[in-house]
């Protein structure tokens, strides 16, 4: 095998006397389609396979100290089940390869909780708008994904996205208990043109998640003023006769009336 040459070739360079003494193990820009298999280096912590013809990953199953692999530049298509059993990884370069399967590769990654870097782009699986939040909320390591860094507002964007069902938990917490409703949002008490035009400019956006949480706002709303009463009793005078009335023969009177009033 083609690949298995250029191994030993690079190992006399290197001047490694055995397999555990290899840490690092160069082979890009070697015409490889495929590489024989590198579990023989245990010790493996870098690993270049960039700019080559490689269309399929079999060579990794026993490098679990892999910390950095350059894939980029390859004839990849699929990487399911070649990267799952590298805990270690905390580079992984896979950009400009052919991998049109976003949840499958995605799915492939999960295991690495410490992958840190993480470039995709340049596959047709990037031309998907919202593959960046995707990968974002399924790996919540990465941090510098297709060479621009992670932000909090997109890890916020990505959670309430793919997870609405637990956003609309925290965003229903009130009053130090939690009910399985969304608050009603607060209208201002007076509206300005400004304001009108900024509700004009966000309409658009908020319309869909007006009407989702509606009614859902409507039974809350309900159960928060039910909740909020406050309430007490006090005698209606008027309705006692006077001391004059009181002793007036033939004359009746109905008992005292109480009236309640509700605050909330």
């Amino acid at each position: 095998m083609m690949s298995l040459a250029i191994i030993e070739d690079q190992l006399h360079k290197c001047g490694y006397k055995t397999d555990s003494d290899v840490s690092e193990l160069y082979l890009g820009r070697k015409g490889l389609k495929e590489v024989t298999d590198l579990s023989r280096f245990r010790m493996l912590r870098y690993l270049w396979l960039n700019h080559n013809k490689i269309s399929k990953i079999t060579c990794l199953t026993n490098v679990c100290r892999l910390s950095e692999l350059y894939l980029n530049n390859n004839e990849l298509c699929d990487i399911a089940g070649s990267l799952k059993n590298l805990p270690s990884l905390r580079i992984l370069m896979l950009n400009d390869n052919y991998l049109t399967k976003l949840q499958d590769t995605v799915k492939e990654l999960k295991g690495m909780t410490s992958l840190h870097t993480l470039n995709l782009f340049r596959n047709p699986l990037a031309q998907d708008a919202g593959h960046r939040l995707y990968v974002i909320y399924h790996l919540s390591s990465v941090q510098l994904l297709d060479r621009e860094n992670v932000t909090h507002k997109e890890r916020e964007d990505a959670f309430k996205l793919f997870n609405p069902e637990q956003t609309a938990v925290i965003q229903s917490i009130g009053f130090g208990r939690r009910t399985d409703s969304v608050l009603p949002v607060r209208r201002p008490l007076v509206k300005s043109s400004s304001a009108s035009c900024a509700r004009m400019s966000l309409g658009n956006k908020n319309a869909d998640d007006q009407n989702r949480y509606k009614n859902r706002a409507q039974d809350v709303l309900q159960t928060a003023r039910q909740r909020s009463v406050m309430q007490y009793s006090l005698l209606d005078w008027s309705t006692l006769p006077s001391s004059s009335q009181k002793y007036r023969e033939g004359q009746t009177f109905q008992p005292a009336q109480f009236r309640t009033v509700e605050l909330r």
